[in-house]
Parts: C-alpha cells; sequence; structure tokens
C-alpha cells in the first residue's frame, strides 16, 4: 500500500505540473493506472491509502479497453518500462501486451480499437465541444507520427523499435527525420526525436559530404596509369606505398561506384608443347615448393600462346621464385626450340659465376631437346621437370600466365593489330611488368 503521504505528494506534484508522465518520472511511482485512480478518487485519500498497489491474484483475463491498450503499449514503448511490471500492474498477462504492441506497430493505433462488446467502451458524447475534438484529433496526429517514427526505426537504421529515444544518435535521428520530413512538419519532429535545428541541418550536411571526395581521383589515376589491369586488392597496395591508410572494403566501393572494373575473360584453347616421351625425363626437385631465400636460386620456365586475328604468338619466360622478377624472355611466332634455347641463353647472362639455378619446367618437348640438356650442362644448371600432364606442378609459372592475360590480353580488341605490333606491345608490358 502507498502512504497518505506518498499519495499527496503525487498528487501535488500532479496539479503544479498537470502531466501524469512527470509524475511518475520523477517520483518513481505509482504507474499511470495508479495515478489516475488517485487522481479520480483525490477526495478520499483515506481510501485510496488502504487499497493495495497492484492485483490481488494472478494476471486477469477479462475485456480491455481502448484506452487500457495505448496506455500499456505506450508505457512499454515511449517509456520504456518493463513489460512484466507494465502486465503485473494493469492484470493483463505479458503475452498479450506483446499482441498489442506488434498490432500497434503495424497498423497504428486504430487497430487497438475494440470493434466487438461496443457495450462495453464508454459512449462517445457527440456533443464534444470544438476545442476538446482539436485535442483530441491532435493526439490522434501524434500517436500516427509515433507510429511512423517507430516504423522507421526499424526500415531505416535498423533497430529495435524499443530502443530509448535518447540512446540513438543525433545522425540516426536526422536519417528518420529526412524520411518522414515530407508527411509531418520539421518542428514536430525534431521535438519528439529531442534533437536541434541547428544539430540536424549539421548531420544532414554531414551526410551529403563525400569524405573520399580527394581520394577518387587518386584511385582513378592509379587505375589508369596501369592500364585498368589492378583490382581492388593491388589498388590497396599502391595506396598504401603512398601512405594512404584504408579499408579494401572501401577501395572496393569506391571502384565499384567510380566503375573501375578490371576485364578478365577465359580463353577456350590451350597451348600444348608435350610431344611424347622423346628423352628420360629427370626429378622433380621442387615439388610444388616455388619459395626461394635468393635471388637466382629457383627459375620456372614455360611456353604460352597469344592467339590474336593477325596469327598466334608465343612467349618464353624465365620466373625467379625469389621476387618473381623476369631475367628473361623471348616472344616468337613459332613454339620452336630456338624459342626456348635463345631465353635460356640470355637468362645465363644476368648471373654470376657462383650462380647456379635450378630451372623447373613441364615435360614439354623444347626441354628435352638434345640442344637444350647441351646448354643446361654447359651453363653448370640443374633440370628439374613436372610429372606428365600436371600442371600444378608447375602452378606458379601458370599463374604468371594468368596474370598476363587477365592484365594485358583479355578484354582488349586486336582486331586490326598487327604481329609486330602485338609483339611489340606484349614487350613493353613484361618491362612494365618488372620495373
Amino acid at each position: 500500500m502507498y502512504t497518505r503521504e506518498e499519495i499527496e505528494k503525487a498528487l501535488l506534484l500532479y496539479d503544479q505540473t498537470e502531466s501524469v508522465t512527470k509524475v511518475v518520472r520523477k517520483l518513481g511511482y505509482p504507474g499511470r493506472t495508479v495515478m489516475y485512480t488517485w487522481i479520480k478518487g483525490r477526495d478520499n485519500i483515506d481510501e485510496l491509502a488502504s487499497k493495495r498497489r497492484g492485483p490481488k491474484t494472478g494476471y486477469k483475463n477479462h475485456y480491455a479497453s481502448t484506452d487500457t491498450k495505448i496506455l500499456a503499449v505506450k508505457r512499454v514503448l515511449e517509456d520504456n518500462e518493463d513489460i512484466n511490471d507494465v502486465a503485473k500492474e494493469i492484470g493483463f498477462h505479458p503475452v498479450t501486451i506483446r499482441v498489442w504492441i506488434n498490432m500497434y506497430l503495424k497498423e497504428g493505433a486504430a487497430s487497438l480499437v475494440n470493434t466487438k462488446n461496443k457495450n462495453k467502451e464508454k459512449p462517445i458524447n457527440h456533443n464534444i465541444e470544438s476545442e476538446e475534438a482539436e485535442t483530441l484529433q491532435a493526439q490522434i496526429e501524434d500517436l500516427r507520427m509515433e507510429v511512423d517514427i517507430l516504423k522507421e526505426t526499424i526500415e531505416v537504421i535498423k533497430k529495435d523499435p524499443c530502443v530509448d529515444r535518447k540512446a540513438l544518435t543525433n545522425s540516426e535521428k536526422a536519417v528518420i527525420v529526412g524520411a518522414l520530413r515530407g508527411k509531418y512538419s520539421l518542428p514536430r519532429l525534431l521535438e519528439w526525436l529531442d534533437i536541434p535545428r541547428s544539430s540536424y541541418y549539421y548531420q544532414k550536411k554531414q551526410q551529403n559530404i563525400d569524405k573520399y571526395s580527394e581520394l577518387r581521383p587518386t584511385i582513378i589515376k592509379l587505375f589508369n596509369d596501369n592500364n585498368g589491369r589492378y583490382g581492388y586488392r593491388r589498388i590497396h597496395a599502391l595506396l598504401k606505398k603512398e601512405n594512404i591508410t584504408i579499408s579494401e572494403k572501401v577501395v572496393r566501393r569506391l571502384m565499384k561506384e567510380e566503375n573501375l572494373i578490371v576485364i578478365q575473360r577465359k580463353m577456350p584453347k590451350r597451348f600444348n608443347s608435350y610431344q611424347g616421351e622423346i628423352t628420360p625425363a629427370v626429378e622433380n626437385l621442387v615439388k610444388r615448393d616455388f619459395h626461394s631465400k635468393q635471388k637466382n636460386q629457383l627459375w620456372l620456365t614455360d611456353i604460352s600462346e597469344f592467339a590474336i586475328p593477325a596469327g598466334k604468338a608465343y612467349l618464353s619466360p624465365i620466373v625467379d621464385c625469389f621476387d618473381g622478377y623476369l631475367p628473361s624472355w623471348t616472344i616468337g611466332t613459332s613454339p620452336n626450340a630456338e624459342l626456348a634455347n635463345t631465353m635460356l641463353d640470355k637468362a645465363y647472362l644476368t648471373l654470376t659465376e657462383k650462380e647456379h639455378p635450378i630451372v623447373h619446367s613441364d615435360r614439354g618437348a623444347h626441354y628435352r631437346w638434345p640442344e637444350w640438356i647441351r646448354r643446361m650442362n654447359e651453363y653448370g644448371l640443374m633440370r628439374s621437370m613436372s610429372k606428365k600432364g600436371c600442371s600444378p606442378d608447375n602452378s606458379a609459372c601458370e599463374g604468371l600466365f594468368g596474370r598476363i592475360k587477365n592484365e594485358f590480353f583479355y578484354g582488349r580488341n586486336w582486331n586490326g593489330v598487327s604481329m609486330e605490333e602485338f609483339i611489340k606491345q606484349l614487350n613493353d608490358y613484361l618491362i612494365w611488368y618488372n620495373e
């Protein structure tokens, strides 16, 4: 039971503020329903003081008026009262109140108006004075606005509808105001969400500012300087070299917004240099470990085909597993022995007397001809070969060809390009790749 002093204190504060909400918030007691009961029975405070605070027994299972439903919903959503406490005070099960809340959020306060048992509702006085009618209309508009704001809280900023309005950031409040400004006046929205006008306009201005406006030209320039070959990961690496710290996800988003797309296309045919067991194969010394602790210790080689309308070109490079550098390469229109042998001669000239790297290849005919074997022995280089038809055994070199074709070859129109011009462009690309 509440004491006489507690009841008198609550009623005195109500007379000063004329607001049940302010009384409950300031004193921390009683519930809204109890407070309304005190206001109606203030002439007999002794009788009010003798009553229990809540229902004597468990939850009620009786008829609930429209006012009771709306009041319970507002206490949970607007005042953030615990649903179990509200349920105990008004005598209804928490599940019932949750049903009311869901109806309120989906269809507004109108869904809580009772359509059955109308004889239990208080009769409507059609002779309401104009001032009272305006007050009721304003309350209805407030309820509609609350429902719309709660919906925007769920849909726009993806937060729980029961979240405390004070817990929302000014940025989130500005988003909600922007979504509903065409439906409600700005002053009412700002007042309900408790955000100053100046803060709203500041947040609105901040939301329209592109904080990456200075970075976009840099990304576009890096993309174009590399002929549109670099995806977001490699652009991110270049930005990092320039001491620009930014997330890879942001780089990916900005490149998508600027339509900076690396065109990739797989060719259906592949060149195959295998021509049978010409000479005995040698052991696979690499065993798919393509890491090297120093340069000119492990080399890889292979031949790849480039087919354009003017004909076919063939690339034969040496790849250093230390850093991916190409010590030498040759480009020709025929995958003959001269293509591979000349490449090996040029690569040998880059070595010192103490350097004798392993040269790993597939089982192509170029690496099994007597002239290739003679050069390897003469230069003091060690041979290593993949298994027959096993491309993963030389996957690092295959990966190089994939990068070259993605960055240089695929997605470009080679019509009208002569073979001489194509070879020159491919050679220029490989120089750029090394540098």
